[in-house]
């Protein structure tokens, strides 16, 4: 029905767009916990699981008939989530976040590379360029000043390849499975999944949730609903209309938002980054600009 009301052009720049806007904001507010003191873990295990109970609701759209004999489906992709995950955060932990950034925006690069090998559709040369200009434009935008060398630069750029792979295998496979299960039975079925998955995460807490200071929940539980709201929005997006090398390269413009918003609003948050020197400045309005050229290439 959605389908029929907007075309896949438009819905795959809108809603991916809404997307990267609810994700910048969303990740103002985990830092604002971050910073309370809840801890990488213990936020990936209430994310994940406010995730699943958020794309619960998509089950009331109805669908097909669960077929058991393709569970394995729905698993094949939680398990690409959860590695992605845990490579991702991995890559935070030990490395800076402007080399591990940077790295994570191959997944657009990856998305578009794998679409025609797993799906069969091919992704044109505007496309690709456009594809290219999202990670150099992630690159510039995560610049620091240089006044130490990067941390751990190995495994950061390990871990960070393997969660891009991860995340783009994720982001195909819905794309190529979303259409034969629909949208309000795939997604749920891999989120609860996802969820129960991250169980495992509680072995690395540092302490236990009932730890978690009273004042970081708000910020947590806020924060945890507009990532599962956004990632309804964008994986949706995939399931429905397809086209996730153009959704992917809309959506990396959460970068750019997220700069922006830490520029005008990072004082509610009590955001360090808002006090960035110039020549960072420079480099995120060379990033930011290419990331804008590279959307156009899209929309255009």
């Amino acid at each position: 029905m959605i389908r029929r009301r907007v075309s896949p052009a438009l819905a795959t720049t809108i809603f991916p767009l809404l997307a990267a806007l609810l994700y910048a904001f969303g990740a103002l507010v985990l830092k604002r916990s971050s910073d309370l003191g809840v801890g990488l873990w213990r936020t990936t295990f209430v994310a994940n699981l406010i995730v699943a109970a958020l794309f619960s609701l998509l089950w009331l759209l109805g669908g097909p008939p669960v077929e058991k004999e393709l569970l394995w489906q729905p698993g094949v992709i939680a398990m690409c989530l959860f590695i992605g995950q845990l490579s991702q955060f991995l890559a935070l932990e030990k490395g800076d976040v402007s080399v591990a950034v940077p790295v994570f925006g191959l997944k657009v690069v990856l998305v578009a590379f794998l679409t025609p090998i797993l799906i069969g559709e091919a992704v044109g040369v505007k496309l690709w360029i456009a594809a290219f200009l999202s990670v150099v434009g992630i690159t510039c935008l995560n610049r620091k000043d240089a006044d130490k060398p990067p941390r751990h630069l190995l495994i950061t750029f390990v871990a960070g390849a393997i969660g891009a792979v991860a995340f783009a295998v994720f982001d195909v496979l819905v794309q190529k499975w979303g259409p034969s299960w629909g949208a309000g039975r795939l997604l749920p079925c891999i989120f609860w999944i996802n969820a129960i998955l991250s169980f495992g995460l509680i072995f690395r807490f540092s302490a236990p949730l009932s730890k978690i200071p009273g004042k970081a929940w708000p910020w947590l539980a806020g924060g945890s609903a507009l990532l599962g709201v956004q990632s309804i929005t964008f994986v949706s997006t995939l399931a429905v209309f397809g086209k996730a090398t153009n959704a992917n390269i809309v959506y990396a413009s959460r970068g750019l938002l997220s700069v922006a918003l830490v520029w005008m609003v990072g004082h509610w948050f009590q955001n360090a980054e808002q006090h960035l020197g110039p020549k960072v400045m420079r480099w995120r309005l060379i990033g930011a600009l290419l990331m804008l050229s590279a959307i156009v290439l899209v929309v255009v």
